[in-house]
């Protein structure tokens, strides 16, 4: 088997970085990864999935685990405010026939499928550990880490994130993540029964919708203009939420809405972009996922094309005999596609800040989609 690089190391130990590290290893390479969180935890509420998604779960050998503990179904259901049903958006069974063509899971649940799967691959796994220095040349980088240690590896992977260390250390003149203008709430609660799939209520400025997360459970989330990045006391996050829905009568949101308590799991986010320019790589190190492309939620793509990343890089490295083909090729096939998602997702956003063109909206929703459904 043809291996461009057979001693990687991965820097960061969320969604991509794993799945880089589950792949890499089916090529028959040496993988570290170090993750600087030494609970490997991973925050936040749900995560909704879309079809490509399901497809590159079945690949990395983790869809059962998904389907068992998360939730699937077909079609986001779209309503007024008050609940009349307005169209069904349908999703393609990228993954199979006998898949759903969506989902989603609790992000904690996710990471430990992932790391669960991690482990499992023989990667080797080091937390409460970064980097502090890379050197590379032609034929290598020297890593120092943290802990002390100081290696040579073949590939180095950046995989650490929206704030990537990785990133500023090899392109100290890169673009900062730029705030979109608008911010998500999450809240977890009890699922109800007549919540069949992804459901979204249309109207203003405000987007609320809910998503089954398993059998038991379901996120709400509402996206909101906030012009400025301000600080939000999480003192006030149930009063917050709760006057969000108050102008959306339909009975199944006001009980979502009189659910919402004191000890409620609700997470912000303020929504941030971020997309670098090319080149994605330098000698021997690349980056992946949102240290090189973060995206706004619009099209629920997010933490897909982090993971295709993952599944391409792989690909390349194992066919290639040159690191710099190999990452020249990984580039060709991922700028376009994920240029695709964070501009989309951002011109989506902004529609609904300006509440401007429904058909326009509509019209970049469908050509994602079907853009997304697409090999990678």
């Amino acid at each position: 088997m043809t291996l461009a690089a057979r001693r990687i190391l991965i820097i960061g130990g969320g969604f991509s970085g794993m799945s880089a590290a589950i792949e890499l290893r089916k090529q028959g390479a040496e993988v570290d990864l170090v993750e600087i969180d030494a609970g490997w935890r991973s925050y936040g509420a749900g995560i909704s999935l879309g079809g490509a998604t399901l497809r590159a779960f079945r690949q990395l050998g983790i869809l059962d685990e998904f389907l068992r503990l998360g939730a699937a179904s077909d079609g986001v259901e779209l309503r007024t405010p008050d609940g009349r049903p307005v169209g069904n958006l349908p999703t393609p069974r990228l993954a199979g026939p006998d898949v759903p063509g969506g989902g989603a899971i609790m992000r904690p649940v996710l990471a430990r499928i992932l790391a669960d799967a991690t482990r499992r691959s023989g990667a080797n796994v080091r937390l409460g550990c970064t980097f502090s220095s890379i050197e590379h040349d032609a034929e290598g980088a020297e890593v120092s880490f943290t802990d002390g240690q100081r290696q040579r590896y073949d590939l180095v992977i950046g995989a650490d994130g929206l704030y990537s260390k990785v990133r500023a250390t090899l392109f100290p003149g890169a673009p900062s993540p730029r705030y979109s203008g608008q911010a998500v709430w999450r809240a977890v609660l009890p699922r109800p029964a007549e919540l069949k799939t992804i459901t979204m209520w249309l109207g203003g400025a405000v987007k609320p919708g809910l998503n089954p997360v398993s059998a038991e459970e379901m996120y709400l989330f509402v996206t909101e203009h906030r012009p400025e990045n301000q600080f939000v006391d999480p003192a006030t996050f149930v009063q917050a939420l709760k006057a969000l829905l108050a102008p959306f009568p339909d009975p199944m949101l006001q009980t979502v809405r009189e659910q919402l308590q004191e000890n409620s799991q609700i997470v912000f986010r303020p929504l941030e972009g971020l997309l670098l320019p090319q080149p994605w790589y330098h000698g021997r190190v690349v980056l992946i996922g949102d240290s090189v492309h973060a995206t706004t939620p619009h099209l629920a793509s997010g933490a897909c094309i982090g993971i295709e990343d993952a599944l391409v890089l792989a690909e390349e490295i194992g066919r290639s005999s040159e690191v710099p083909a190999a990452l020249e090729a990984f580039q060709a096939r991922r700028w376009e596609r994920c240029r695709m998602v964070v501009d989309n997702s951002g011109r989506l956003g902004q529609i609904e800040i300006e509440n401007g063109s429904k058909e326009e909206h509509g019209r970049i929703m469908r050509d994602s989609l079907m853009a997304l459904a697409a090999p990678i």
